[in-house]
Order: C-alpha cells, then sequence, then structure tokens
C-alpha cells in the first residue's frame, strides 16, 4: 500500500447511531478492453451529469454538463460496453425532458460513431404527459421512435406511463406495439420496466399478474420476432426471467435488467443465458468488463469471482425504493472522480440519506471501484461535512 493510504480511513454513519470506520484500499489497475465483447452483448445504461451552475431544482428544465455527460460514456466504451442512453438511469420521467433527452441521443450517438461503439436509445411517451387515449400514445410513440432512428441509434421501445394508463387490457397493448413493431427501420429492443423501478407502471401488459402479463409479451415478442432484437426486463425476479427467456423465439436476446441477480443470469445454466442492459453496470464498469473478458475466455472461476464484489453494491445502489438509484449511480460517479460535482436533474441528490451514501462509499471501497481513494475520501468527508456529520 502507498504511504499515503496506509492506515486511512473515513468513517461514515449507521442507521442505529455510532459509525463505521471505512479503511481505504490500494486502488486496483483495470485493465481496458475497448472492444465488444464475444460471448455476450452488454449495454450499461448511463446516467446524466448535471451542470453544478444549472437551475436544476425539481420541475425546473434539465440542465446538463455536456462534457461530464460525454466523457463517462468514454469511459463505458473503454471498459467494452454499449451505451443504453435516455432511459431510465438517465432520470427519464424523473427531471430529464424531452428537449435534454433529444440532445443527449444526438450528441451520445455521434460520440458512438466515432469510437465505433454500440448505442441503444429510449423513445417512449414521456413529452405528451396528456396523452389521453390509444391514438395519441401512439401519435407519441412514433413521434420518439422516429427521432431516435434519424440519429443512428438503435431503438428501445420504453415502457408508457400513458399508455399504461389508458389501456383497458392486453389488446390495447398488442395494438400499439404491433403498430410500431410494423413501422421500425431496425430490430428494437422491447422494454419491460417493473413496478419497483415505476409505480406508475404497475399493470403493464394489462395485468396485474405476471404470469398473464407475461403471456401477452410473448405473444407480441413472438408475431414480431423479426422486429426484436431483444427484450429488457427489469422485474428483479431470476426465476421469472430463466423461465422467460428459454421461451423466446429463436434469435430473440433476453436483456437482463436485473440489479440483484445479473451474475447468474448473464453466466447462464449451460443451455440458455442472459445478455445484459444494466443501470447497474455504469457503477461498477471495471470488474463487470474484466468478469465479461473472463467469461470470454471461458474461465468461468474468475468470472464468478470478479463479479462477486459488484453484488452487495448493486443491491444497495437499487434497495427500495429502487426507482431512486439513480442518485447513488451520481454518486458513485462523483467519488471517482468522473464528474465535478455531486448534482443531479431535478434535484434527485437528495433521494439518498447520508447513511445510504456512506455504506456506498464502503462498498464501493470493497470492491475496489474507487480509482482515486484519496480524492473519494476527500469528497466523502467533505460531503460528510455539509450534511452535518463530520467527524
Amino acid at each position: 500500500m502507498s504511504a499515503s493510504l496506509l492506515g486511512a480511513s473515513v468513517d461514515v454513519p449507521l442507521a442505529g447511531g455510532g459509525w463505521e470506520t471505512v479503511r481505504l484500499h490500494e486502488p486496483r489497475q483495470w485493465k481496458d478492453h475497448p472492444q465488444a465483447f464475444e460471448q455476450r452483448v452488454a449495454f450499461a445504461a448511463a446516467h446524466v451529469v448535471a451542470d453544478p451552475r444549472g437551475e436544476n431544482v425539481p420541475g425546473a428544465p434539465a440542465v446538463v454538463d455536456w462534457e461530464g455527460t460525454l466523457a463517462f460514456r468514454r469511459e463505458l466504451f473503454r471498459h467494452g460496453f454499449g451505451v443504453a442512453e435516455a432511459m431510465d438511469t438517465a432520470q427519464r420521467n424523473m427531471g430529464l425532458d424531452w428537449p435534454a433527452v433529444q440532445e443527449l441521443v444526438r450528441r451520445s450517438a455521434e460520440q458512438a460513431r466515432e469510437y465505433d461503439a454500440r448505442i441503444a436509445s429510449g423513445a417512449g411517451t414521456d413529452h405528451a404527459p396528456g396523452a389521453s387515449s390509444l391514438d395519441e400514445v401512439r401519435a407519441a410513440y412514433a413521434e420518439q421512435v422516429e427521432f431516435v432512428e434519424s440519429t443512428g441509434s438503435q431503438v428501445i421501445l420504453m415502457a408508457s406511463r400513458q399508455l399504461a394508463a389508458v389501456a383497458a387490457g392486453p389488446d390495447d397493448y398488442l395494438s400499439v406495439y404491433s403498430g410500431l413493431l410494423g413501422q421500425v427501420r431496425e430490430p428494437v429492443i422491447l422494454h419491460w420496466l417493473g413496478e419497483a423501478f415505476d409505480p406508475q407502471l404497475a399493470g403493464y401488459w394489462g395485468s396485474t399478474d405476471v404470469d398473464a402479463a407475461t403471456e401477452t409479451f410473448l405473444d407480441l415478442v413472438t408475431a414480431h420476432a423479426d422486429q426484436v432484437d431483444g427484450v429488457k426486463v427489469s422485474l428483479l425476479s431470476a426465476d421469472h426471467e430463466t423461465g422467460l427467456r428459454a421461451r423466446l423465439p429463436a434469435g430473440v436476446r433476453l436483456y437482463t435488467g436485473d440489479d440483484f441477480n445479473y451474475p447468474e443470469l448473464i453466466r447462464g445454466d449451460g443451455t440458455h443465458h442472459s445478455d445484459a442492459l444494466l443501470g447497474a453496470f455504469a457503477a461498477v464498469a471495471p470488474a463487470a468488463s474484466a468478469a465479461l473478458t473472463a467469461l470470454d475466455e471461458g474461465d468461468l472461476a474468475t468470472y464468478d469471482a470478479e463479479m462477486a464484489p459488484t453484488l452487495p453494491l448493486s443491491r444497495h445502489v437499487f434497495e427500495a425504493p429502487t426507482y431512486y438509484y439513480k442518485t447513488g449511480i451520481a454518486f458513485l460517479s462523483w467519488l471517482a472522480g468522473h464528474q465535478p460535482g455531486f448534482a443531479m436533474v431535478g434535484g434527485l441528490q437528495s433521494a439518498r440519506s447520508a447513511v445510504h451514501l456512506g455504506r456506498l462509499f464502503a462498498l464501493a471501497n470493497d470492491a475496489r471501484l474507487l480509482p482515486d481513494p484519496e480524492l473519494a475520501a476527500h469528497r466523502m468527508r467533505t460531503w460528510l461535512d455539509g450534511a452535518g456529520l463530520a467527524r
């Protein structure tokens, strides 16, 4: 250990009172892996960096630090990941308005072309919050799909709050999505975002019964398999995912969105496996890259060993209320030196407690995901001081 880190520590607060002393680990020198992985397709869903001078208060238009936002995507490219752009991780429906979404997708798609990296971007209906009929939902979806396609990005058909509000049952979902899939230029990724990530999506696909909803979902995918590259499922149920992926039509991927169980799902069961489209990968990119590299080499023991320290961190980031996980992603990015400040559009930096963020620091340190531990420690202490928790 370097002399400067010898004995260095940070005290973080515990929920019941008292403190945990976090002793800093020497940083690990992670290897670059700028090319895509061979055995799995892997997207990291990336957050946006807020301009610290911007008026990023609740309800205000988003003011984005474009340099920091694009630099973070280059960091993901450096580790072999494609970028899943303008998804819920980027605060869709939680602070990122449509003009900012358009600018984000344009800039990110242009950069992905420059780096010969893969990008897929979310198309939804959030720019039309007043949509009150199926026709209005269809039109809103079509507008966003057309825009994303115009940038050269692959399309991710996001789950729609507006469709969830107006649909009377499964047939309405099938009607809207079938029309869209009949119009897309290239195969898309279908996104099934669970209620834990957005309570307004309860009963998606026309039923609160997951088994019934799954049948509707499979009917849609089977009927339009040629237009579906894969499905991104974020229900946080490994059993559901393994059952679903075994029933998908040939050639349709399952991109896991299960931030609680992704190592086993990506590893596979010997017959089927999941690919990945994960917000967690934005937080653990170097370690996940090392694991996926080992998987390419057929080294399952190293894959397991590299993934293991990331899982407690991911489960903490995504703990209930899960939809506030974006705060942890941005906090880790700040601790790692990828952005100048801990600010978020919509003021969402206030969505997690000091105890939660202190534990996040400890887990990132355990996983050796702090590239400059002294900087991270300074920032953690400074933030705790501002929160009235200096020690």
